[in-house]
């Protein structure tokens, strides 16, 4: 599956979800409510928008950010005060990584413009990707894919920029993709050991590949440098016609401390795709922990 290739409006629980107004442009709040991260959503799901309406529609939603765009975009969600949280890598497609040394010169070349330009620019988070296994041994793959990102984290850790390794699953969409577990994806930080290099928590991935998500997310999140979303089955809204319960996810989120951004990665199936959003804005946004 192609990741840059849609469920009525759900019934939410007055006491635990705050409602959304039919029709409204902006989520309705319980004012209880409140969070310490910031809400964002991937670009290629909602491309049928064009960009520049798409920001104005999510603004209005209290998002702060589209993401996984390319350096020619960034400067049109500046535009209207928003940011992206997480841009788009390399050139090179999601099977071809750095856990292959053949890619490794291309890979560096890329992001050491990437880098460059999210530093001037103020993007402070660039996605990579492990790349498919094609035979190669997971244990091995650690050490390949640490040395071909050595140099990259030091440039990094300079410009005050992050590369952040998308975890994925290889069940249904992305088959031999190598960083599919969480496992893996913690040894190969530990292995790197540079505050500017993390993971990609994708809920819908892991839910998939392993499950436990609460449990993963307490026990790893200072590896987790950004979240994702998504139904499952399916990678759609994100309500009650899925397996996930999101808002004790984003309530587990929430109580990490964390204070960076979640992403809405889910493909919208409703007739109004941008109601779609609000709604996962409101699910999204935990009770106020104590």
């Amino acid at each position: 599956m192609n990741r840059r290739n849609f469920l009525e409006s759900s019934i939410l629980a007055a006491c635990t979800v705050p409602a959304v107004i039919s029709g409204a442009s902006t989520p309705v709040r319980d004012s209880l409510w409140s969070t310490s991260f910031k809400h964002s959503v991937s670009r290629w799901c909602f491309s049928k928008i064009p960009l520049e309406e798409f920001c104005v529609q999510v603004k209005a939603l209290g998002i702060a950010s589209i993401e996984l765009l390319d350096p020619e975009e960034w400067s049109i969600v500046q535009k209207h005060g928003l940011t992206c949280a997480m841009s788009n890598g390399a050139s090179l497609h999601i099977p071809y990584g750095f856990n292959n040394p053949k890619y490794h010169d291309q890979l560096k070349s890329e992001y050491i413009r990437l880098i460059q330009l999210a530093q001037e620019s103020g993007i402070e988070n660039i996605v990579c990707f492990s790349g498919n296994r094609y035979g190669l041994p997971d244990d091995q793959c650690i050490d390949i894919a640490a040395r071909g990102l050595e140099s990259l984290v030091k440039i990094a850790e300079k410009a005050g920029v992050n590369l952040v390794m998308e975890l994925l699953n290889s069940k249904i969409d992305h088959g031999e993709y190598m960083c599919d577990h969480t496992s893996w994806g913690v040894k190969l930080v530990d292995k790197v050991n540079s505050p500017n290099f993390g993971l990609l928590y994708d809920i819908y991935h892991m839910q998939i590949m392993e499950g436990d998500v609460i449990r993963t997310i307490q026990k790893f999140h200072p590896y987790f440098k950004h979240y994702h979303t998504a139904g499952v089955p399916g990678r759609h809204e994100i309500d009650d016609s899925q397996e996930l319960y999101y808002p004790a996810i984003m309530q587990a989120i929430a109580n990490t401390g964390y204070t960076g951004f979640v992403g809405q990665e889910f493909i919208p199936v409703s007739k109004d795709p941008i109601q779609s959003l609000a709604q996962a804005i409101n699910i999204c946004t935990p009770k106020n922990h104590r």
